[in-house]
């Protein structure tokens, strides 16, 4: 007999263990983010201006997925931490312009051991965390697609 509430029921669902796994993976980074008095979302920040050096707010929202009323207080917070500068564009006041400081720069040698030591502890063969990796951006790529 067909159970009509299988579509209903927690274990049945893609996207509980995306979000279980997800705050699992955030709770993993806080201690090794705690040394670097950096929450994830500010690392996330961090990891997009030590690849681009400056960057306008725009840019910062569509790389990481984030509004810009989430990301405006974590500006806020690093330029308060002394990692981030933000600026008007000169041609644009609208724009908001935001630069990595000498101290932000320097925060990047103190990170390099993020990644290693929170891969160590997902237990995932290289071939399995490129697959997790090529699924999950071809799911972020058609959400962009759509809108």
């Amino acid at each position: 007999m067909e159970d009509k509430y299988a579509a209903i029921r927690l274990k049945n669902q893609l996207c509980f263990p995306l979000y279980a796994v997800s705050n699992m993976i955030t709770r993993r980074y806080k201690p090794l983010l705690d040394k670097l008095d950096l929450t994830y979302t500010q690392y996330i920040v961090m990891m997009v201006l030590w690849e681009e050096k400056k960057v306008n707010e725009k840019f910062l929202c569509e790389a990481l997925c984030l509004k810009s009323n989430t990301v405006t207080p974590l500006l806020q917070k690093l330029a308060a931490k002394g990692y981030i500068k933000k600026e008007k564009a000169k041609d644009d006041e609208r724009n908001l312009v935001i630069t990595l400081t000498d101290a932000g720069e320097k925060l990047k040698d103190e990170a390099l051991c993020v990644p290693a030591s929170l891969a160590q502890e997902l237990h995932l063969t290289r071939e399995e965390a490129a697959a997790l990796y090529r699924i999950l951006y071809k799911m972020l790529e058609e959400d962009k697609n759509k809108k």
